[in-house]
């Protein structure tokens, strides 16, 4: 099972809280960051820019500014509330690679 429709969800519900949570608009206003997901064999990739998360599409791209690497089973039971973030990230379940700033600003998505 695919992970995508997953992930676009979330991307969608955070779109809509940006649009109504003036502070959480305040926190993001001028960021731009890229972000990466590497789960093995699915990859995806999107853009924080405007407020919003834009451009999430499968694939890899170059010198993203947060790296999300996990396996598909740890992605999801962390987004279904099954993995506390914590503890994944504490039994190197998920490691992330990028700049703590960048990547607090995208930890709102989840």
């Amino acid at each position: 099972m695919s992970v995508e429709p997953m992930i676009q969800e979330l991307i969608d519900k955070f779109n809509t809280k940006v649009d109504s949570d003036e502070k959480l608009r305040d926190e993001l206003k001028g960021l731009s960051k890229t972000a990466f997901i590497d789960l093995g064999d699915e990859k995806y990739n999107f853009t924080l820019k405007d407020e919003h998360i834009q451009n999430f599409s499968a694939g890899e791209i170059e010198n993203p500014d947060v790296t999300i690497t996990s396996d598909p089973e740890t992605f999801m039971g962390v987004m279904e509330g099954k993995i506390k973030p914590m503890k994944a990230f504490a039994l190197r379940k998920v490691k992330i690679k990028g700049d703590i700033s960048d990547i607090m600003s995208l930890r709102k998505l989840f």
